[in-house]
């Protein structure tokens, strides 16, 4: 008998607990996040994560007005600035002899000068990708110890100006900086010979903040082919061998990078170094600041048939400003415009989605710029501009920021699920070497 009641009443118990479950879920306020899974009202994720919400910016009344407004609620993630090159080439590196709160268009005596904190705040940037740029010239040399200097530049500047930079290492930190009214700073490596074919020199470099590399610059590494082997007129007798993409050990490249949770950048790539890339990779790619190849022919862009291998990959192309990945002008001729840009962007967007495309200006790196788009204070000009052409709050918000959040997020979870990987150790195998060897030391010598 007691055993019977004793039945029973688990039974009721168990009643009970389901029931409380199903009311507390169906009473639970949720949204929709933008990857398509439904998240809490707050736009808090699991493991502590969380997003912004999506915007309601109807009372705008210009188009101005509500590029602004979707400005002001999602950070606007630029994929690539070239300012700490500047100040290698006007201050010798030093950041102190140089207030980044001034027009630097008069202190540098340069209307080269696209970057400063005033032009930052009127252009409503929320990130950016500091270029850590040293020339192609370098490789095989001091390639390294350059890329250093470069790095040491971005922290000291971030460093003191902490009221307008935060130094951020996770797509997190990201929206963390932007609330609480910082620019996030990350930094990406412009070019594979900064680490001189090393795997160790790759992952300490992550290990000081580096968040992208780019696979080359414009010039071959030992294991991958830049954009210039697609021209008609590269010259395999004075400008090098062709790899035919990646070879073996930068296939080994990429999947130390997707272990370290290191973004694939393929800006400056050849065509056939993309589709190796976006084969092996397991983690979203990017580039960095590329273009449309369809709409200017220019072998820096991206053509179709590596869009659609992208969009696949879940990668994200970040547009670029320059004037000859633009609309391919001759160099005499007058600069492009903002609304060739948006053409651009408009182009990815219709042929692989809203999803995969997002901004990388180039400035401070390019000599000429489309007429609307001359600084970092422009960019809600561009906004306005797709504004003008029908574009939803949503997708605004995906070009600003959001989708550089998903594939960055991404390429974390890629990170963790390989977190039982051990780093891979590989060499670059002799055959692969053409470097100078007698600047370097023979470590199999005492």
């Amino acid at each position: 008998m007691q055993t019977r009641l004793l039945y029973g009443a688990i039974c009721v118990l168990s009643v009970i607990v389901v029931a409380l479950v199903i009311a507390l879920a169906l009473v639970a306020p949720k949204t929709s996040g933008s990857n398509g899974a439904e998240t809490p009202a707050n736009g808090c994720q699991a493991g502590g994560a969380w997003d912004l919400p999506e915007v309601d910016c109807s009372h705008a009344i210009s188009d101005l007005d509500k590029a602004k407004c979707v400005l002001d609620s999602y950070p606007l993630i630029d994929g690539h600035n070239d300012l700490p090159y500047r100040y290698r080439r006007f201050s010798n590196t030093s950041v102190y002899d140089v207030d980044l709160t001034s027009d630097l268009r008069q202190v540098w005596s340069t209307n080269l000068s696209h970057t400063d904190i005033p032009r930052l705040r009127e252009g409503k940037l929320g990130a950016q990708f500091w270029a850590c740029y040293v020339p192609c010239k370098s490789q095989y040399k001091d390639a390294v110890r350059l890329s250093l200097e470069q790095l040491d530049v971005i922290r000291k500047y971030v460093t003191r100006y902490p009221d307008t930079f935060r130094w951020v290492t996770t797509a997190q930190g990201i929206l963390d900086a932007f609330q609480a009214g910082r620019v996030a700073s990350l930094v990406g490596l412009e070019g594979g010979h900064s680490i001189d074919s090393s795997l160790a020199a790759l992952r300490m470099f992550y290990d000081l903040g580096v968040r992208y590399m780019t696979i080359t610059h414009s010039c071959n590494t030992p294991w991958a082919d830049n954009w210039k082997i697609d021209e008609p007129t590269y010259n395999v007798t004075v400008d090098g061998p062709k790899l035919g993409g990646l070879t073996l050990f930068g296939e080994t490249v990429i999947k130390e990078m997707n272990r370290l949770g290191m973004l694939i950048d393929l800006a400056h790539v050849a065509n056939a170094t993309m589709v190796d890339a976006l084969r092996v990779s397991r983690a979203p790619v990017i580039y960095s600041h590329s273009s449309a190849f369809t709409i200017c022919n220019h072998f820096r862009n991206v053509q179709d048939s590596v869009l659609h291998l992208t969009k696949r990959n879940g990668g994200v192309v970040m547009v670029n400003f320059y004037d000859l990945y633009v609309t391919c002008p001759p160099l005499t001729e007058k600069p492009s415009k903002l609304s060739h840009v948006a053409d651009h962007i408009d182009y990815i967007k219709n042929i692989i989605g809203i999803d995969h495309v997002a901004i990388g200006a180039d400035y401070d790196g390019v000599p000429t710029l489309p007429v609307g788009l001359e600084d970092v204070s422009t960019y809600p000009a561009l906004f306005a501009e797709l504004v003008r052409r029908g574009w939803r709050e949503l997708d605004l918000q995906k070009l600003a920021g959001r989708n550089l959040i998903r594939v960055f997020r991404q390429a974390e979870k890629i990170r963790d699920e390989m977190s039982y990987l051990l780093p891979f150790e590989d060499m670059l195998p002799e055959s692969e070497n053409s470097a100078d060897e007698s600047c370097r030391t023979n470590m199999n010598e005492w």
